[in-house]
């Protein structure tokens, strides 16, 4: 299970290093089915495109440590989690966006469930075994 969990994690990672350069480096012309929206919507883009590249650092961080820190994983994912809990937001407060925003809403609220299950049971099997080993540490 460990194993499993650091591959999904490190590919999170790298997903969202890639994803979020593209933003960085493109602009608004990365989302689908915009058109130019201006200087200031084009900032904000490349801003949280920076962000999320850096949210994919973490990723990989946390799947790079031996073992995986459950905590950090159980941590992005809740990240993740409010994400797609925010596109869900925005198709109540303005409707239907362009479809490919509702796979990514899609992505977003079914991953996390699936971190959080793998990190729970990975989080199980590293308590049962430092106890009695005179440690308290868990990761």
């Amino acid at each position: 299970m460990a194993r499993l969990l650091g591959w999904l994690a490190l590919a999170m990672g790298v997903a969202s290093i890639a994803i979020g350069a593209a933003h960085l480096v493109a602009g608004i012309a990365s989302v689908p089915g915009e058109g130019s929206a201006g200087a200031t919507v084009d900032s904000r883009e490349r801003f949280y495109g920076a962000v999320f590249l850096g949210y994919g650092v973490a990723w990989v961080y946390a799947a790079r440590q031996s073992p995986v820190r459950v905590v950090a994983v159980r941590w992005l994912a809740g990240i993740f989690l409010l994400g797609g809990l925010g596109r869900l937001l925005s198709l109540v407060v303005h409707g239907r966006p362009h479809w490919f925003q509702l796979v990514l809403t899609a992505v977003e609220l079914g991953l996390p469930p699936l971190y959080m299950w793998l990190a729970g049971r990975e989080g199980k099997t590293a308590e049962e075994g430092v106890r009695g080993s005179g440690t308290t540490t868990i990761v």
